[in-house]
């Protein structure tokens, strides 16, 4: 399946998880329910990991769903978590594999500064706590993220759900947050060019400051911005296809899919929020791989 052919239609999600960084899916799982869900296209969009691609690739050759090479790399920007996200990386390249190593790195030292934080709060878990929830070995190049934490607050009854355990602990302002100093937002955007790719900002509508994604997207080589979204409104999604029409910017979208935990979908179901296909032929006429 070619998305340059003109005969090839159907609808795409963008921004998916698997078990490569937080979500709760192996790879070919999240293939499969692409292809529940009648989509033509899914995108792998691990946190700074490529290492659930290789595997995605292969099944979307068995269940027919052409597999979008992603990545979503965490920057900071004026004192805020911002995501970036890749597509079509060359998922091979040495250099760009050694900068997500560095940043996975960061995470690591984030994830331990967070078990210091809650410890202080009298939050007692530590990461055997979190690597026994999580119930299997950590693949190369997988990595533990707020989530896994989540499951484990919840498992161990200080938060009645991830939603809980974001709002007391882990999301950002709230008791235990913290956030090691990160690349910025037009770094990763370049990271990702030079990798052949192309980037766009991620669920703009999370950050809560429109301002400050205005002076991003003015400010870097961004090519599109992700407008659907599960947490975005329509009243945000109408806002930022006007922020992306203005500057000429790639519309995509996605579900944010994680998977489910504690009976409840996060962000949104694979397929819940999806683009017109044509959309990867606009991210394919930016590559420079």
């Amino acid at each position: 399946m070619n998305p340059k052919d003109s005969m090839y239609t159907g609808y795409a999600d963008m921004h998916t998880h698997t078990q490569a960084s937080d979500g709760m899916n192996t790879p070919t799982e999240n293939v499969q329910l692409a292809a529940a869900a009648g989509l033509s296209a899914l995108a792998i969009t691990d946190h700074d990991t490529v290492a659930g691609v290789a595997e995605a690739l292969a099944a979307g050759e068995q269940y027919g769903v052409t597999i979008i090479p992603g990545v979503e790399i965490s920057t900071m920007e004026e004192d805020k978590d911002i995501h970036i996200l890749g597509y079509y990386m060359n998922i091979e390249d040495p250099v760009f594999l050694e900068r997500l190593a560095g940043l996975r790195q960061i995470r690591d030292t984030r994830n331990e500064m967070i078990l210091a934080k809650l410890r202080e709060l009298g939050v007692e878990i530590t990461m055997e706590d979190v690597l026994k929830q999580l119930g299997r070995e950590l693949m190369p190049d997988e990595s533990i993220g707020r989530p896994h934490m989540a499951d484990t607050l919840v498992a161990k009854g200080y938060a009645e759900d991830m939603r809980d355990a974001f709002n007391k602990y882990l999301a950002q302002d709230a008791a235990a947050y913290v956030s090691p100093p990160r690349i910025r937002p037009h770094e990763a955007a370049q990271w990702i060019i030079e990798a052949g790719g192309v980037p766009v900002m991620a669920h703009p509508g999370i950050y809560g400051d429109d301002d400050l994604v205005a002076r991003i997207l003015d400010q870097s080589e961004l090519a599109g911005l992700e407008v659907c979204h599960s947490d975005h409104s329509p009243a945000d999604e109408q806002r930022y296809l006007q922020f992306a029409s203005q500057r000429g910017l790639i519309i995509t979208g996605g579900s944010d899919y994680h998977g489910a935990r504690q009976g409840k979908v996060f962000h949104g179901p694979i397929g819940g929020k999806r683009v017109p296909i044509s959309v990867l032929t606009q991210l394919l006429e930016r590559t420079s791989g």
